[in-house]
């Protein structure tokens, strides 16, 4: 009989100190681009971002969870929206499912995400940091979504399209110093998951990433980068 494969603990993957040195190796690796167009971390006003967020953990005026996530999810979406405003593209809530809307004669693409929930935020965000310039040209940037239920083939292509978002979902996450874990989306399969690998390939691709953060998409660094700085208490 094969054991089932044992989950990694992705709250030791970036302890503070770890958290500190990536933040300094892509502080680095800004400081290194050569005749860069627009540095969007230095236009934010990251004094009050980074008083707005350690209000929000420590609130004790917010009486209920849902407040609470309410109002870090206004935060998060008023900190993309500045930092990516020049990229014309808006984090928006969704009423439903998540979905993104490229943009449209003079409108903004638009990055809509489930029923406000944060970490469906992140998790869109993800997506949106591993598309290229092509496939976010596309309305959900050109992929074929799967529902719940999906056969054994079907979910074996779905994780490894889901790696790197994922693994790039699970450093915004640890950098706002919230748990994450992963998803695998499939909870009415009518297979065996319990060998899947998913959760140890999310885990060695966000470590990658921190080891060589150079290896992250560009936006991707971007927001890492502001988060790192603003959620990080020092």
């Amino acid at each position: 009989m094969i054991s089932p494969v044992v989950a990694p603990n992705f709250s030791r993957l970036l302890t503070a100190s770890d958290a500190k040195q990536l933040l300094k190796r892509l502080n680095s690796l800004e400081s290194k681009k050569s005749a860069a167009p627009i540095n969007p971390i230095a236009q934010l006003p990251l004094q009050e971002l980074s008083e707005q967020w350690q209000q929000l953990i420590h609130a004790p005026l917010i009486n209920s969870a849902e407040d609470k996530e309410k109002v870090a999810t206004d935060w998060l979406i008023n900190l993309f929206n500045m930092l990516f405003s020049h990229q014309q593209v808006i984090l928006v809530r969704g009423d439903s499912e998540p979905e993104y809307f490229p943009a449209k004669d003079n409108e903004a693409a638009r990055i809509e995400f489930a029923h406000g929930f944060f970490q469906s935020a992140l998790h869109e965000l993800s997506h949106w940091c591993v598309a290229g310039k092509e496939r976010r040209r596309l309305s959900d940037f050109g992929y074929w979504y799967a529902p719940d239920g999906r056969t054994k083939a079907q979910q074996q292509a779905f994780e490894r399209v889901e790696i790197k978002p994922q693994a790039l979902e699970c450093l915004f996450t640890l950098a706002c110093n919230r748990n994450f874990q992963v998803s695998q989306d499939n909870l009415f399969a009518d297979f065996d998951t319990s060998s899947s690998t998913f959760a140890q390939d999310v885990y060695q691709q966000a470590k990658n990433y921190i080891t060589d953060p150079h290896t992250l998409p560009r936006d991707a660094k971007t927001l890492l980068q502001a988060l790192l700085r603003i959620c990080t208490a020092d």
